[in-house]
């Protein structure tokens, strides 16, 4: 499914990936908290092949939102603090101030005890995807991941949980994975994938200059949004 991917990212730094369906952008993802193992190669985390450590302590440190994350019928808060069970309510709402939830939250009949219909029937895809991006907040874990988690909420929405991410992220790193360039544009390296390979990489603004596959379809999203 890919073949060749080779990066590198820094405590504190933001990858983006970004490229056509299927060009594997999932796929890195999925390896990294070790959900299947790559057939060649090796993934490392602190100079640590992740094959030689368990799960358990793996997963302790990758936080984030995949594509499709489930919700069950119980709380908000339960919902959100389903990625730590022992969090405290400020915590909690911590989290959701984050990834600009509260207001919402705060406006329901029991507020945080209010109850979320199973896969979030009760809510919108982009409160939905506001309650994922808070659960996988309050793990504060020191790697987040964040697939494609943001598809559904509005641009200036996201803006703002971004730079709630930003102020937050410390030593933490963090990979994004979307669809959509502005979800990306501020990372200080970008992938471009098709085909299960890097085919272009560099910062936004280096990525445009070379006039390739990134600039093309940032030229469409810019005239999309006109």
């Amino acid at each position: 499914i890919i073949s060749g991917i080779t990066f590198h990212v820094k405590p504190g730094n933001t990858l983006g990936i970004v490229g056509p369906p299927g060009s594997g952008k999932s796929t890195i993802a999925r390896l990294i908290p070790r959900l299947y193992d790559p057939s060649e190669g090796r993934i490392l985390i602190d100079d640590q092949d992740i094959r030689e450590v368990s799960l358990s302590s793996l997963r302790r440190c990758i936080g984030g939102v995949q594509q499709d994350s489930f919700l069950f019928t119980a709380s908000v808060e339960n919902n959100i603090s389903y990625s730590e069970p022992w969090s405290d309510t400020e915590a909690v709402i911590k989290a959701s101030r984050d990834s600009q939830l509260h207001d919402f939250v705060s406006s329901l009949p029991k507020s945080y005890q209010t109850l979320v219909g199973e896969r979030g029937v009760s809510l919108s895809g982009g409160q939905h995807q506001r309650v994922s991006v808070a659960r996988g907040i309050l793990t504060d874990a020191p790697i987040c991941v964040f697939d494609d988690a943001m598809a559904a909420i509005d641009v200036k929405t996201e803006q703002s949980i971004r730079k709630a991410l930003l102020d937050r992220r410390g030593k933490h790193t963090t990979i994004i994975i979307s669809h959509r360039l502005v979800s990306i544009m501020h990372a200080d390296e970008i992938l471009f994938l098709n085909k299960g390979r890097i085919i272009e990489r560099g910062t936004h603004k280096q990525l445009l200059s070379l006039k390739g596959n990134y600039y093309a379809l940032h030229s469409l999203q810019i005239q999309n949004k006109q």
